[in-house]
């Protein structure tokens, strides 16, 4: 048991002290690394990590379950932020549809008409057609454009 005991304390401390690695140039100028210091050399001793690289810790539940609520979060934000894009084209669109539609029976001509405040048909003259045709029309290109 004594003998066990010894081993394992050598085994212990073993790696500290194989951990240490001498840099030197010899006669030839040829750059020679090794476990032991020459004596007559000059050398530089360089530390050698034994252990493992910096491995970052184990996350625990906790910050697991924060960086999965993180996570779905922001998934949520960017659906959300998706819906609302879709939306605010679909609005673009639709007025942009519309606005071609009156243009087009504004081009077709005849007689237009429109119901006044006082719940009666007027029909709309010349230059008052030619005015909402080309206010649809500068309506029509900002809508349309910005598709």
């Amino acid at each position: 048991m004594k003998r066990f005991l010894i081993l394992a304390v050598a085994l212990a401390f073993a790696p500290g002290a194989m951990a240490q690695l001498y840099k030197y140039v010899d006669k030839n100028g040829k750059t020679v690394y090794s476990d032991q210091a020459p004596p007559d050399a000059d050398t530089k001793q360089i530390r050698v990590q034994s252990g493992p690289a910096d491995v970052p810790a184990p996350k625990n539940a906790a910050q697991k379950d924060k960086d999965a609520d993180k996570g779905r979060k922001e998934v949520a934000k960017k659906a959300e932020k998706a819906e609302k894009d879709a939306a605010r084209q679909a609005q673009i669109e639709a007025r942009c549809t519309h606005l071609k539609s009156d243009l087009a029976s504004y081009d077709q001509g005849g007689r237009l008409q429109r119901t006044n405040e006082k719940g009666e048909r007027e029909f709309l003259e010349d230059a008052q057609i030619e005015q909402l045709k080309a206010r649809t029309r500068r309506e029509m290109e900002e809508a349309c454009s910005q598709k």
